[in-house]
Formats: C-alpha cells, structure tokens, sequence
C-alpha cells in the first residue's frame, strides 16, 4: 500500500466532502473518510458508494479526473433513501443496535426499549443485522428519490458531525473500559491468593506470570495506538 503524498491528502479531503456520510461501509471501507482516502490512493474506485447514487459517482468522477461509471453491483444499487423505526412491542432493549449505530441515532438503555431520532438517521442499515429479534423496520422517505436527490449537503454535513462525535465518545467510552480493566487487573496481582479460588502456590504463579504477560501485550498496544 503506498502512502499518502500531500497531494492525495488534499485530493482524500475534496474526496470526502463530496460523500454523503452515510457511514454505511457499503464501499467496503469502515467509514467515508475511509473511502476517500482509498480513493486518493488509488485503491478503490469512484462507483463504490450507493447512497451517493449516480450524482456521487459524477462528483467523484470530476474530482479525480475519471470517467462516470455505473455503481459497482456488488457494493449495492442506488435505492429510495429510508430510516428506520423500532417497534416497539418486539424491542427488548439488548443495546446491538444502538452500539452500532454510526450517527447516535438510536436511543435507549440496557433492557428498555429503543427509538430512533429520525433526523439522525441515515438510512446506512447497520442496525438490521444485528437485532436478534428483527424489529427494526424500513420507511422509504420518497419512493422516487435516489442518491443525492434525497440526501441534502446539511444532512450530510450533519451526519459527518454526529459521526465525529461518536467516534470521539468511543474512543474515550474504550480508553475509561481499559483502565479500569489495568486497575483490576492491578489489584489482583498484588494479592492473587485472595483473588482466586485456586490455593496451589505453583499454579498462582503461573496465572500471575500469564496475567502479567498479558497487562506488557496491553501496554504495548496502547504505546503503538
């Protein structure tokens, strides 16, 4: 993989102004921004993005200087924008969909039911795979309306922010997950015998040398992070 001269850098940032932010990983990249850099780099092509319809594979297109083609079939088909409603008679609350959601769309706690903020939604359909008990549901906004004729510049805009900020809260949500995991981990070590059921001196040392090994392997990853 060749890295990102200045040049690409600019081009990825032109690149991902012209996404819809959907965030929806048809492309097969994690987010836009993703793709675009893929893009820039010469690694993906410009007909990877069905939200972005036809208009988004022309507004690439012009960006990088290549000719408009057909949206590659395999990423999906340009389609009617949606959202997504809950019913609620069947919702019980397991959080998948709300975890996964790329825009904080969905609301709700542990075991409660869920709502979906509409204006939120950007239809990226993340959340249908993973409700055990499918009670996700489809609206079309328009049955006509496709691509970026149903997908305006503020809701892109919008959903590149709320993006961000999610992307932000996880990554603390996770920082504060592992270092409350590192002060359990912590405060076994210094006293594992009464931590554990297991009175073997032998066998405490092994488990305390496997728990130890496995803090250095954590360390080192957040040091490279």
């Amino acid at each position: 993989m060749k890295s990102a001269s200045k040049s690409d850098s600019s081009l990825a940032v032109r690149l991902l102004d012209a996404l819809p932010q959907t965030q929806c990983t048809r492309c097969g990249y994690p987010d836009c921004a993703g793709y675009a850099n893929a893009i820039a780099n010469g690694e993906a092509d410009i007909n990877q993005c069905p939200p972005g319809g036809a208009e988004g594979v022309s507004r690439l297109a012009h960006l990088t200087g290549h000719s408009p083609k057909s949206l590659d079939p395999s990423c999906g088909q340009e389609t009617p924008r949606h959202v997504v409603f809950i019913d609620e008679s069947w919702c019980i609350g397991c959080t998948l969909c709300r975890d996964v959601c790329p825009t904080d769309a969905i609301f709700g706690i542990n075991k409660r039911m869920h709502t979906v903020i509409e204006s939120y939604c950007t239809g990226c359909d993340l959340c249908l795979p993973v409700c055990p008990v499918d009670c996700i549901i489809l609206e079309n906004i328009s049955d006509t309306m496709t691509g970026w004729d149903a997908w305006t510049s503020d809701q892109a805009d919008l959903a590149r922010q709320r993006y961000a900020l999610r992307s932000v809260r996880r990554s603390h949500e996770l920082a504060s997950k592992e270092q409350a995991q590192h002060a359990l981990a912590q405060l076994k070590l210094k006293d594992l015998a009464t931590h554990s059921r297991i009175t073997d001196s032998a066998i405490l040392d092994k488990k305390k040398a496997i728990i130890e090994a496995a803090m250095a392997r954590a360390k080192a990853k957040r040091a490279q992070a």
